[in-house]
């Protein structure tokens, strides 16, 4: 499948992973307290919020795919661009590819030309985002990142990344999904001391009860950041402000 298909219901699979019986407790506990978020995120946003973020980017309305389910919703999408056209970033990470990172990349091409680099899991998929940015005269680095052990301290599988950027001034967080785990992202504040002063961080699903775990734990370990729950859109974003050095 390419991004532009119709939204599934579910993630792209990750049953080639070995889950402890620890980490299927918690997916099923987790899945019990959370399904009306994971209904809501069905919507990914009104098609006229959808239409309006394509005609600020200059794009085509067929431009992008059905949203909901495990893609951005409009919301992040929006946050993502407005984040860029604020910070005209030099350097943008993301973790999960997809609509996100076509979106960051025409952002990108008109406030300020820096560079995305995107590792996934699943290597189809990020070559077939990859193509897709292209076919669109586009520019991002899409790579893949296989699922593996996570950092010390946090469940789940983490993507088993190289060649990160030594500075990162954008950090989108989209991925793994929770049903590996549900702090599974929590893994993301590894690449924290990457970022600039004064760099941000977004972080998608912020609404669901594990990412809302994974803030507070956030939020006491990292105290040179602040971090802000929106809780609009289908799905609620968390931003993450580095104070200035």
């Amino acid at each position: 499948m390419t991004t532009r298909e119709t939204t599934a219901l579910l993630p792209l699979s990750d049953l080639d992973l070995s889950l402890s019986l620890g980490d299927r407790f918690m997916v099923m506990a987790y899945g019990a307290i959370q399904w009306p978020l994971l209904l809501r995120s069905l919507h990914g946003g009104r098609k006229k919020d959808k239409a309006d973020l394509l005609a600020y980017l200059g794009l085509p309305l067929d431009s992008l795919p059905n949203l909901g389910s495990w893609k951005s919703d409009t919301r992040f999408l929006w946050h993502i661009v407005s984040t860029i056209e604020e910070l005209r970033p030099a350097q943008v990470v993301e973790l999960g590819c997809g609509a996100s990172t076509f979106v960051a990349a025409r952002a990108l091409q008109i406030f300020g030309g820096g560079s995305i680099v995107s590792f996934d899991q699943h290597a189809e998929f990020a070559k077939a985002t990859q193509g897709w940015i292209r076919e669109n005269n586009m520019a991002a680095d899409v790579r893949h990142a296989p699922l593996g052990t996570p950092p010390v301290g946090w469940p789940g599988h983490w993507y088993q990344l190289s060649d990160v950027p030594t500075e990162i001034d954008l950090l989108i967080v989209d991925g793994p999904p929770w049903a590996i785990h549900p702090y599974v992202r929590g893994s993301a504040s590894s690449l924290f001391p990457l970022i600039r002063p004064g760099g941000r961080v977004l972080l998608d699903d912020a609404a669901r009860p594990g990412e809302r775990m994974v803030a507070r734990r956030w939020r006491k370990e990292h105290l040179n950041m602040q971090f802000t729950l929106d809780s609009q859109g289908a799905k609620g974003t968390l931003i993450g402000h580095k104070h200035p050095a």
